[in-house]
């Protein structure tokens, strides 16, 4: 009778019995949607006894254009009424079903997550679409799930009319007057219970403004809301409305109070799991005044129509991980990208002052960074296994990134991940032409700096490692780096073999180290360990107040900087020996560093290797590799800062056009710093 292509009206109003097994009952009110939604009119026959011929349908179907489940329940309405008996047991088992469920996780629960963890709500809608759900159940939330599966419900539900609607009032005969109220009060009771827990949770009540916590709307919540229900089952009509207006201004201000959150991120650090939660507030608040709505309304139907399709949108996007994941992609690239916009300031510059100074810093950069390309030829000739030559690989870039920071020096390509979210804070005023002409400024600006530090970078390092490798050539009679490790050389960093690929892989690892960064230091602060290196008691009694207020400060600063470096560095080393433990060749192509091995090949091959075509395609690889370097890191910070910010496409587009009409009339301002 169940089968799918043998499902009609007249098996489905046959087979109701409103004294069969609760599964059985909820098994056959989940046909029953399904007959609405896919069952074929002309197949379905008017219910008849045993014996008797089916009878046609008492008035021509509902006009084509409506929805095809609309047609199925108004068929399904005209049958019951001209049938009573299959009306009375439709009615009854319907009312036992709402007896025998537990409504208040519907209305309570439904959206929402048993616990304001992102990643348990993760794990709860993977396995919601991955484990069937059973009509085994006295729970009307997965109830409800299994009757509205299909996300085209929602329209056909709202889609119901007046008229049909007070038709419908059949279906629920048989309920007691007063059920469905009772469950939605005592769902608000539970929705207010858990906003006021939430609102008065330590992580979250730091964060709030505290002017806005002055009333102390979440611990006044409840009491307001006991007062409203006792106005309501005691049919209050004079208390009620000042009642009802208290505990609406209460709710107003709760959710004023939870959106002041994200304001405090700076402050506080965040986490995902914590603005997780506060989203889970806001839509409990939304509910407590939908559920309101329903209890207050002289004629209900309509208002319960509007939340039962409400439940269903909410359904399935709870059970959408994607969803579940763009949402708080927002709020990592927001994270990600403020934590990097202040640091990103010091890396561009505006005026030649600031220019010249990042030429000299860059220059100190290269230096270290010529030193670093000797220590990694001296790592490759000692033969470790892939990993340990890896490992020891990373050390060696991690301590000279290190170095470069401590040094207060620059290495080019660090920049972009930086400078991107900087340059993504300055595009909250380009509603104005005024303002999307400064942006305008700030991309050139920043695409000069950028320049500066890669000239300065090389400027040196090449220099720098052509002078050691003389000074070996005069005083030992051979370089440091041999010919054989030039060869190599020359044949690894040719533009027609996969360097530019490797090049472009380095700037995804530019960009992870600043997502790294921005995670590690949002860390620090959100548990306050600037504040306990300062305050914690065996810290000050070991290093002494004033000396524990300075390293606080230190780390305050440097955390992002450090992480960024040593993330980079041990990802540079270790990443190419782990890909190749799965068999995937891939290496790294970083510019500075791929031109102090050409310069060092070059003073090992001598200034003959000037006049053969394999140094020349090293050098047109180098080229590549800087712009691959700084492109794809820029453009994967800049695409997280657009996120973070929510910029339109529209945005977008002005902003590239206002860029490129800058590039065509004012070229040299993208190279050369202005005057005074």
């Amino acid at each position: 009778m169940f089968r799918r292509q043998g499902w009609d009206l007249t098996a489905l109003l046959n087979a109701a019995h409103p004294q069969a097994p609760l599964a059985e009952r909820n098994l056959w009110l989940v046909r029953l949607i399904e007959w609405l939604r896919h069952a074929p009119l002309k197949d379905d026959r008017a219910p008849t006894p045993t014996g008797e011929e089916p009878a046609p349908p008492a008035a021509p179907p509902a006009a084509p254009s409506a929805p095809l489940p609309i047609r199925r329940l108004r068929y399904l309405l005209r049958m019951l009424e001209r049938h009573p008996d299959h009306a009375k047991a439709f009615a009854e088992v319907i009312a036992s079903v709402w007896a025998d469920v537990d409504a208040i996780s519907l209305f309570a629960e439904v959206g929402f997550a048993p616990r304001m963890a992102l990643w348990n709500e993760f794990l709860g809608r993977l396995r919601r679409r991955l484990l069937p759900l059973s009509a085994d159940t006295k729970d009307l939330s997965e109830l409800f799930e299994l009757l509205f599966p299909h996300e085209a419900d929602e329209q056909w539900i709202n889609a119901v009319d007046d008229e049909l609607l007070e038709r419908l009032g059949l279906l629920f005969a048989g309920a007691p007057e007063g059920d469905w109220r009772e469950e939605m009060r005592a769902a608000i009771t539970v929705l207010v219970s858990s906003v006021r827990s939430a609102g008065l949770s330590g992580a979250l009540r730091v964060r709030m403004d505290p002017q806005l916590l002055a009333r102390r709307p979440f611990r006044n919540l409840a009491t307001a809301w006991e007062q409203v229900e006792h106005a309501l089952v005691e049919n209050d009509r004079s208390a009620l409305p000042g009642q009802l207006q208290y505990l609406r201004g209460l709710l107003d201000e709760c959710r004023a109070a939870v959106r002041s959150v994200p304001d405090h991120l700076e402050e506080h650090g965040v986490s995902v799991d914590l603005m997780f939660g506060v989203e889970q507030m806001q839509a409990r608040l939304r509910r407590v005044e939908d559920l309101l709505a329903v209890l207050l309304a002289d004629h209900p139907q309509r208002e319960l129509l509007r939340l039962v399709a409400a439940l269903v949108a909410v359904v399935h996007d709870r059970r959408s991980i994607r969803t579940l994941f763009a949402r708080h992609y927002s709020l990592l690239a927001r994270k990600v990208a403020e934590r990097s916009a202040e640091t990103g300031e010091h890396y561009i510059t505006r005026n030649r002052e600031e220019y010249g100074d990042m030429l000299r810093r860059a220059g100190g950069g290269g230096l270290v960074i010529a030193g670093t390309t000797f220590m990694k030829f001296a790592i490759m000739a000692v033969g470790l296994s892939a990993f340990w030559g890896g490992f020891w690989a990373g050390v060696n870039y991690a301590a000279s990134f290190v170095l470069i920071l401590l040094l207060h020096w620059t290495v080019a390509t660090k920049q972009p991940a930086m400078t991107a979210p900087a340059l993504a804070d300055k595009l909250r005023h380009i509603d104005s032409d005024a303002g999307l002409q400064a942006f305008v400024d700030e991309v050139a600006h920043l695409f000069r700096s950028q320049t500066a530090g890669i000239i300065g970078n090389l400027a040196l390092a090449a220099p720098m490692v052509l002078v050691v490798q003389l000074a070996a050539w005069l005083s030992f009679g051979k370089p440091l780096v041999g010919v054989q490790e030039a060869e190599h050389v020359l044949h690894s960093l040719t533009v027609l073999g996969p360097s530019l690929f490797f090049a472009a892989f380095t700037g995804v690892l530019l960009f992870a180290s600043s997502l790294i960064a921005g995670w590690v230091e949002n860390w620090f602060v959100f548990h306050r360990l600037d504040s306990a290196i300062a305050w914690n008691p065996r810290i000050v009694a070991r290093l002494g107040a004033s000396r524990a207020g300075r390293w606080s400060r230190w780390w305050r600063d440097n955390i992002s900087g450090l992480t960024a470096n040593i993330s980079l560095g041990l990802m540079l080393g270790l990443v190419p020996a782990l890909l190749g433990f799965f068999g995937l060749p891939i290496e790294v192509r970083h510019v500075t560093l791929s031109t102090g091995q050409l310069a060092a090949a070059a003073g090992a091959l001598g200034l003959d290797v000037l006049k053969h075509w394999p140094f020349w395609l090293c050098v047109i690889s180098i080229l590549g590799t800087g712009v691959l370097n700084v492109g794809v890191s820029f453009f994967l910070a800049f695409k997280v800062a657009l996120r973070s910010r929510g910029i339109r496409l529209a945005d977008q587009k002005r902003v590239r056009a206002a860029i490129w009409t800058r590039m065509r009339r004012q070229p040299m301002s993208f190279l050369v710093p202005p005057k005074g």
